[in-house]
């Protein structure tokens, strides 16, 4: 019997028992994309490999970097953008990103996430809310499963109706939350203007954070000041979920073994050293309807080595950094610049478009800049029509739009500037 029932066989595999293991399933997964899936056979070809003939990360490498601008572009396509590699009667659930990208699983039920949740200390007898959507986007019903897989009974509260979930909360002795930093600190302020001592009053005593980054100073507050200790996890809705999760020692996230994970070079889509920064590349390895490979993130982080105190052997993710290209991560959500001017661009009066997204508190806010073609336009309606459209596309409300006349905005500027500054 293992000696910390928290750990699976795989969490404490040999360095070569890991590369053999990963090694065995990317070939499987390599060969079922040539096999089935239309795309990944049209990449295949245009590199001029076959799936026999990956034999290393080097010569995956020579594989191209798919992009979420790239899946958008082929769903105008091919259903699923043409990665389906199973017929679509077998799907068990599709789930839908902004872009929009439809994402099939093969099940909600993926056991494996529950690694992430055992090791922060989720289990039997705890009450976990589950504050992600289950509205189209995986993230409720993943989560929410793999909650269950550690014996936790769950809230499915999904998002928004704070007071509700407040009161809920409080009710059953709720100990466990998951969503992001922001909301749970949101709740907690929200609680204490209803007139609560959060420490009195709640029974929280663990928090899992992801789609959001856990800044130092949050966690301070959330484990210093209420006593929750908090843990973060790093997690893909393109790929199917969570690549990585920290233990106990919180000094890094540890990867999932179902992921081959890459650091590359933005630019080249090379693998970079051990240790050095660069894009977050990920295949899936035991997804059988989705062919994806070598998807490109657009998030930047390390990958470092060595032992863990907990016990587990696995590489570690550093903290994310930053974002390549034009795309931010806002209150979970991925805004893409591409997506922003393909629906603007069906709005007469509008020019051009420039989506700031700032941090002032701790909350993520997102504004949009509009070029006006005729500043004498109904800018009231126009205002409600854009956060109506945007909203429906993007999934999040803009928190202000302010209109500018033609030309004001910089003609080199990004669709997305992320301004926000981590600390």
């Amino acid at each position: 019997m293992r000696a910390n029932p928290r750990l699976d066989e795989l969490e404490i595999m040999s360095f070569g028992e890991r590369e053999k293991y990963q090694r065995t399933q990317l070939a499987d997964a390599l060969k079922r994309s040539y096999a089935y899936s239309e795309t990944g056979r049209e990449l295949f070809e245009k590199a001029g490999l076959a799936p026999e003939d990956i034999t290393s990360p080097d010569v995956l490498a020579r594989l191209p970097v798919t992009r979420k601008n790239d899946i958008i572009e082929l769903e105008t396509r091919r259903l699923y953008g043409g990665f389906l590699t199973v017929p679509p009667e077998k799907v068990d659930r599709i789930f839908v990103t902004p872009g929009p990208i439809y994402e099939p699983l093969h099940t909600e039920s993926i056991s494996w996430f529950a690694r992430a949740f055992r090791a922060a200390g989720f289990g039997w007898g705890d009450i976990a809310v589950v504050t992600f959507s289950y509205h189209l986007s995986p993230g409720g019903l993943l989560f929410h499963e793999a909650l269950r897989e550690c014996g936790a009974t769950v809230v499915p509260a999904g998002v928004g109706n704070t007071d509700i979930l407040i009161r809920t909360m409080r009710d059953l002795k709720v100990t466990g939350f998951a969503g992001t930093p922001s909301y749970l600190l949101s709740v907690i302020k929200k609680a204490e203007e209803m007139g609560y001592d959060f420490c009195r009053d709640f029974a929280l005593k663990r928090a899992w954070f992801t789609g959001e980054m856990l800044t130092s100073s949050i966690r301070q507050t959330l484990e210093g000041k209420y006593f929750i200790d908090t843990y973060q996890a790093y997690a893909v809705s393109e790929v199917g979920g969570a690549l990585a999760y920290e233990c106990g020692e919180k000094n890094g996230l540890h990867l999932m073994d179902e992921y081959l994970v890459e650091i590359v070079d933005p630019a080249t889509g090379q693998p970079l050293p051990t240790g050095e920064a660069g894009e977050v590349v990920v295949t899936p390895l035991t997804n059988p309807t989705w062919g994806l490979f070598r998807f490109g993130t657009g998030d930047l982080a390390a990958v470092t080595a060595g032992s863990c105190p907990c016990g587990r052997t696995s590489l570690k993710l550093s903290a994310i950094t930053g974002r390549v290209g034009d795309a931010a991560k806002v209150r979970g959500l991925f805004v893409v610049g591409r997506q922003v001017e393909g629906l603007l661009a069906g709005i007469a009066g509008v020019a051009k478009c420039q989506v700031l997204v700032t941090r002032p508190g701790e909350r993520d806010e997102l504004m949009l800049k509009i070029e006006l073609k005729n500043e004498n336009i109904n800018q009231e309606g126009l205002r409600d029509e854009i956060a109506e459209r945007f909203q429906r596309e993007c999934l999040l409300r803009p928190d202000a739009i302010e209109f500018v006349p033609e030309g004001a905005l910089p003609k080199d500027a990004k669709t997305v500037t992320d301004l926000r500054q981590w600390r």
